[in-house]
């Protein structure tokens, strides 16, 4: 017998820690879906951040703070490299103002300045090198 209720969100489950190379953080790093659980459980060297929509708080800051949070409580210092895909106000100030923390715990944010043209689209790009 449980709680019948569907949840609105879901969070990694406490366990063993998995490591990747590369991690989109799922659904645009909305904070309903990524918390402090899943930065300690889901550990990578390169994390791809969505979200265009401040309406929608994507990304979200909890989201960004969480990957702080949850590094900190790494058993190593590896480098973390975060991908933003898109040039978003709260990237912008979260960085700013976290900016000393991201050095201690080894995290780069990469900005990107170039462009991929193709037919009559042209989007922002970087090259990611495992």
């Amino acid at each position: 017998a449980g709680n019948s209720k569907s949840s609105k969100y879901t969070v990694v489950p406490p366990g063993p820690p998995m490591y990747l190379d590369l991690v989109y953080i799922p659904n645009h790093s909305n904070r309903m879906n990524v918390d402090v659980e899943f930065f300690k459980r889901v550990r990578s060297s390169y994390y791809v951040v969505s979200g265009n929509d401040s309406a929608a708080e994507e990304p979200s800051r909890a989201v960004l703070d969480s990957l702080l949070e949850g590094k900190a409580q790494w058993d190593s210092n590896m480098q973390v490299t975060l991908i933003p895909t898109y040039d978003s106000e709260v990237m912008r100030e979260w960085y700013q103002d976290t900016h000393e923390k991201q050095q201690d715990l080894n995290i780069m944010v990469l900005a990107s300045s170039s462009t991929v043209v193709m037919q009559d689209e042209s989007f922002p790009a970087c090259k990611i090198e495992l």
